[in-house]
């Protein structure tokens, strides 16, 4: 389980830090098109449903040694509430999150989203948590990228590819607590 540090800070567990997915297989193939196509009918659908059984303690994600969230925010089309399984790294009490889309060429649908209403809702470990969206921009945004590849390296491999077919950033959000 994550501990809450001073400040509301979320730390990983000793367990997750030791599994990490990340230390045991290449990068080039945590990043490729093969494991992208397999990983985003996997991991999300998995992960939605092993934390609705769990009340939020355990995923896939986790399982693999990476930080989990769920994230829901308000779709910018229907209204509906929309819930997506994320990766993401923290900075201070706040959370790091990528529109990668696996290296897909269009943006996210929750990123979307976010830019249209950026008030959300994340749920990490059973809690609720409000949260307001902020998309990054330069020298704010290279330092989240930073810490977001510590915690999946591959996410420039999905720049790469993206870049192949398309001219789209992936957009960084910092979600602040409410």
């Amino acid at each position: 389980m994550r501990r809450a540090a001073a400040g509301g800070e979320v730390r990983q567990p000793v367990y997750t830090r030791l599994m990490r997915l990340t230390r045991f297989l290449p990068t080039r193939l945590l990043g490729s098109s093969g494991f992208a196509a397999v990983g985003r009918r996997v991991f999300p659908r998995g992960d939605a449903a092993l934390q609705r059984l769990t009340g939020g303690r355990l995923s896939l994600t986790a399982a693999a040694g990476m930080p989990l969230l769920m994230l829901e925010t308000t779709g910018r089309r229907t209204g509906e509430l929309r819930v997506t399984p994320l990766t993401y790294a923290t900075l201070g009490a706040d959370f790091l999150v990528a529109g990668s889309n696996w290296g897909q060429e269009h943006q996210p649908a929750w990123a979307l989203n976010l830019v249209a209403k950026p008030e959300a809702v994340v749920g990490v470990h059973g809690k609720r948590i409000p949260v307001t969206a902020r998309q990054l921009d330069g020298a704010e945004r290279a330092d989240a990228w930073a810490l977001l590849l510590e915690v999946w390296p591959a996410y420039d491999a999905y720049v790469r590819r993206i870049h192949e077919t398309s001219d789209r950033e992936i957009l960084v959000f910092r979600l602040e607590r409410g």
